[in-house]
């Protein structure tokens, strides 16, 4: 007999995108930093070039951390 229900994925656009630390916190990168680059100043092009680390507290890291790693 079939399965119900189809399997589930890893969205591979949001998995390469960002990263799970070992202690489980996610590790992403900010956006736009090479767009109107000009117009920007030192300090947020500096700034926007390392990483973000999100803990567990986040309102958002559930949802993101089922969707990279969804057997979790």
């Amino acid at each position: 007999m079939p399965r119900v229900g189809g399997k589930v994925k890893t969205n591979r656009s949001l998995a390469k995108r960002i990263k799970l630390t070992k202690k489980g916190k996610i590790k992403r990168w900010k956006g736009g930093y090479s767009h109107y680059a000009l117009r920007k100043d030192k300090k947020y092009k500096r700034q926007a070039r390392k990483a973000v680390i999100m803990d567990k507290k986040h309102p958002r890291y559930e949802k993101l951390v089922k969707m990279i790693e969804p057997s979790l």
